[in-house]
């Protein structure tokens, strides 16, 4: 029988042999770039780099979805080998910081903001528009683009003819709770310009979308069919919703306290419209 031998020459106990075989891989570490191509191991996701942040990289796919990934040891195949992605060395500066911005890019020279262009994001009331403000708002700026709240959706087919789009004035809109067989996607389906792009989220309410963890929460409460979910959900939190909505929305400082669902949406739209 052959004993395997350590690096001293005496033979290996089986305690070492044991050791080694729980020992986790490793893999060549490689510094991300935007364009790069590369798979998420996990999910099978496959798509170029166009962002990253301390917390994920973003990943685009060929169909335009983005989908944000953390961190993690040989987490990705890139050309076919797993690896581990890290970010690139950043030069420390002054103004580093003030130019991170909340949506977790960093923001180019300081400069007045671009006079507003042809084109528009709709969503569809006062606090998904604050909210995009808040985490989108030097990518909005540096586009020239005006977020305008519909307060509904119900005519929003009378609302874009009278926009009238075209090929240097394009139309974005953020639609909640939009999944098949809602009255959402019945009335998205009327749209049909290939100058409008409406995308949504799953969620109720934009309020959903936010990780209910910035207030200290493991989900937001269940609300009864048939209460409307604000008012349920503040009910449930022993609270009203003028209170409620300031609190929650100042506890939100980046996307990452986003729900990947409406990170996603809302980055196609200023995409498109840009």
């Amino acid at each position: 029988m052959r004993v395997s031998k350590g690096p001293t020459g005496y033979p290996r106990d089986i305690l070492d042999d044991f050791a080694d075989s729980k020992k986790r891989p490793t893999y060549p570490t490689v510094e991300v770039a935007m364009g790069m191509v590369i798979e998420d191991r996990a999910s099978g996701f496959v798509g170029d780099v166009v962002k990253w942040t301390s917390e994920a990289v973003t990943l685009r796919d060929r169909r335009n979805q983005l989908r944000h990934f953390g961190w993690k040891d040989g987490g990705f195949l890139l050309e076919g080998r797993p690896v581990t992605l890290r970010r690139p060395a950043v030069r420390r500066d002054a103004s580093l910081a003030d130019r991170i911005t909340a949506s977790g890019s960093i923001a180019g020279e300081r400069r007045a903001a671009r006079v507003a262009a042809g084109g528009r994001i709709w969503v569809e009331g006062k606090h998904d528009a604050e909210l995009l403000e808040l985490v989108w708002g030097d990518e909005l700026r540096e586009g020239g683009i005006v977020v305008e709240p519909l307060h509904g959706i119900d005519h929003l087919a009378d609302a874009v003819a009278e926009f009238a789009p075209d090929a240097k004035r394009r139309l974005g809109v953020l639609v909640d709770h939009l999944v098949a067989g809602s009255k959402e996607q019945r009335v998205v389906s009327a749209i049909r310009s290939p100058h409008v792009l409406v995308t949504g989220h799953p969620f109720v309410d934009v309020w959903a979308g936010i990780r209910p963890k910035v207030m200290g929460l493991e989900a937001w409460p269940d609300v009864p069919r048939g209460v409307e979910w604000k008012a349920g959900m503040c009910a449930a939190l022993g609270t009203d919703l003028e209170r409620f909505w300031p609190r929650l929305r100042n506890k939100v400082t980046s996307y990452a306290d986003l729900r990947p669902e409406l990170v996603g949406a809302v980055e196609q739209l200023i995409d498109f419209v840009v």
